[in-house]
């Protein structure tokens, strides 16, 4: 049997990497890369998936990935999930398997692979769901809308108010780097 593996946050300026590894029990139609999914569609599917797949979801979180890094972030949780599954072959979405050997990688396989679009899905919904829950506490950061990506409102409430509690300092924005101290 087959684990798909995908991640959602990776790019994100504010809020956890997930990663999710997945086999599935039964054939589901309609599964597709997440991003391609609209979230009422992600929602049903995510719903279906938990009730007749077997799956892990790892997280760390905005904290974790700054103090780590997203390789070792990556690194260890492709290594949680490979030994969770460990009778099982493992693909994950992508070109690189982060020091974990026994991982096979397939560009786009989250469009092609049904394992690996049930995997993106589990992370995206599951993110964006935090994300949802995240911005009740902070309404003024936008959570519900951009997820904590970079998006233009986003960027522009991190200039107004400063970054969140949710924040990814290691990330860089070149719109808001400051000046030189020597200028």
């Amino acid at each position: 049997m087959l684990c798909g593996i995908d991640e959602a946050g990776r790019g994100c300026l504010a809020g956890p990497l997930v990663v999710a590894g997945c086999v599935l029990h039964e054939p589901i139609v309609g599964l597709a890369d997440s991003k391609v999914l609209s979230p009422k569609r992600r929602d049903m599917l995510f719903n279906r998936i938990a009730r007749s797949a077997s799956f892990r979801i790892v997280w760390f979180s905005h904290a974790k990935v700054d103090a780590l890094g997203l390789s070792t972030c990556l690194h260890r949780a492709l290594h949680r999930i490979k030994t969770h599954f460990s009778e099982h072959e493992i693909l994950m979405d992508g070109n690189c398997t982060f020091g974990v050997e026994g991982i096979q990688t397939l560009v786009k396989a989250d469009a092609t692979v049904p394992e690996v679009s049930a995997a993106s899905i589990l992370a995206k919904v599951a993110r964006d769901r935090y994300m949802v829950r995240m911005h009740l506490r902070f309404p003024q950061y936008g959570f519900d809308a951009h997820k904590g990506y970079g998006s233009a409102y986003h960027v522009q409430q991190i200039q107004i108010l400063g970054p969140s509690p949710l924040q990814r300092h290691t990330f860089k924005i070149k719109s808001l780097r400051q000046p030189s101290l020597l200028f």
